[in-house]
């Protein structure tokens, strides 16, 4: 529940400041504040709201962008396939950071995000997604169907050689194996 109360208040927060429309190859930058609902036991914020949170950062970069309209068009929809995250400093109650997310990739199957937390210039935990796109009717999102969508790929997007294994690592065999 905590997650719409969330997304509602950067919602408003983001209308209200007027935050300039971005192209799905910028760097979006969304605010936050640690409350009390995302500390753990030892007070610093749970290591599973980062996650959550890095759901809202994806959000705002798509919905900012105008990727995520044109989604909700062509009844696509993104999900997470993977991913791994490094923390770095802890973030304690009542503070003030900012997550950046920005598009790093895409391959023939996957799309590939980095997110960092900051406070300032200090990177608080830094984090690599795997992303993939689906249909609403069922099956996938082909990479010339997502390219078409998109307009084409920006010449600085690439896939480094340790992320292809990264994701070849941590494949899971499919159920039927």
């Amino acid at each position: 529940m905590n997650l719409w109360w969330r997304l509602l208040w950067l919602r408003l927060r983001l209308r209200a400041h007027r935050s300039e429309p971005l192209s799905l190859w910028d760097e979006a930058v969304t605010p936050f504040r640690v409350v009390p609902t995302d500390l753990d036991v030892l007070g610093h914020m749970n290591n599973g709201r980062y996650l959550t949170l890095m759901d809202l950062g994806r959000l705002d970069l798509m919905v900012r962008s105008g990727f995520w309209a044109d989604l909700q068009r062509r009844a696509w929809f993104p999900v997470v396939a993977g991913q791994t995250i490094t923390f770095r400093k802890e973030l304690r109650l009542g503070t003030r950071f900012d997550l950046h997310t920005r598009v790093i990739g895409l391959d023939e199957r996957w799309g590939y995000l980095e997110q960092r937390f900051m406070v300032g210039d200090t990177v608080h935990a830094h984090a690599l997604v795997r992303t993939r796109f689906l249909r609403r009717s069922g099956g996938t999102v082909d990479h010339d169907d997502l390219e078409a969508a998109i307009g084409g790929l920006p010449p600085h997007l690439r896939v480094d050689d340790w992320m292809r294994e990264w994701t070849a690592h941590t494949r899971v065999p499919s159920s039927q194996a």
